[in-house]
């Protein structure tokens, strides 16, 4: 929102869904600091570009759903007859942020929630609030949580490897001249995940924050450790918590991927198809 206009991009989006045969998911990344939006021309306040974002998801759903060529008039758009002849075949839209302004439009707008890879007592939070947020619009969104995995045929190899890790990107931010400490996050998405970060190296069964900590938990920067059936057996643990998309991915884009799809996912498939066989047990299980 800001730099491309919701009608065009809803558009691009549908034709990109046709061609890839329903693949597609958006993001939606409102902005970020004051600071770095104002370099591209924007000098809007936080809350008016969350205010500016409901009314773009507004537009883009309804081109995407409207039979007919509609008008909107609004605080920040204003289009005349808006029409789109290719629609998506399911383009769930993804949406993140921990303020009061963006809950608000992730659960008026969002298909599914996106959170950092957060402590087990953070996503748990989390899920609740969105999910309160959501129900006052009669909506149910998903959760998506985003991690970078290490694994090895170890635990102590992956361990070793997240040292390594860290101590590559220690060397990097170094050698920029970027801090490694005394980080004061823009945002309240990245200060949550500092504070998982200031907790310690590790949280939870094997929550991994040693980058997080190192850039200031910008992006996705945590991660869970271990071999592949630790890994999935903690990804298990926030699936039960109501996490229904993972969006992983490593330090080696290539060679992780390759891991992953061979060693981490099939166990993560199975774990959680064996949960979803054990819930629709129970309300059998009660009868009896």
């Amino acid at each position: 929102p800001g730099f491309t206009q919701p009608t065009l991009a809803a558009r691009q989006l549908a034709t990109l869904d046709q061609l890839s045969g329903g693949r597609v998911a958006v993001h939606i990344i409102t902005g970020g600091a004051d600071s770095e939006m104002a370099r591209d021309g924007d000098h809007s306040v936080k809350d008016d570009r969350y205010a500016r974002t409901a009314e773009y998801l507004e537009i883009l759903k309804q081109e995407w759903s409207s039979a007919t060529p509609f008008d909107h008039d609004g605080r920040f758009y204003n289009v005349r007859q808006a029409f789109s002849q290719i629609k998506p075949t399911n383009l769930p839209v993804f949406f993140g942020g921990s303020s009061p302004a963006a809950i608000d439009v992730a659960g008026r707008h969002a298909d599914v929630y996106a959170l950092w890879g957060e402590t087990q007592a953070q996503v748990r939070e989390a899920v609740g609030t969105i999910r309160h947020a959501a129900a006052r619009y009669g909506r149910n969104p998903g959760f998506s949580l985003s991690l970078r995995p290490i694994i090895a045929d170890t635990e102590e190899a992956a361990w070793k490897k997240a040292d390594e890790i860290v101590e590559k990107v220690r060397d990097l931010r170094v050698s920029a001249g970027a801090a490694t400490s005394g980080h004061a996050p823009p945002n309240a998405g990245s200060q949550r995940l500092l504070d998982t970060a200031n907790q310690g190296y590790r949280v939870d069964k094997r929550l991994w924050t040693g980058v997080a900590a190192l850039g200031g938990a910008q992006g996705n920067s945590t991660g869970l450790v271990g071999t592949p059936e630790q890994v999935a057996d903690a990804m298990l643990d926030y699936y039960d918590l109501g996490i229904d998309h993972f969006l992983i991915r490593g330090f080696e884009p290539l060679q992780d991927a390759i891991d992953y799809g061979r060693d981490l996912l099939p166990v993560v498939h199975e774990l959680i198809a064996a949960r979803d066989a054990e819930r629709d047990l129970e309300p059998k299980r009660a009868v009896g």
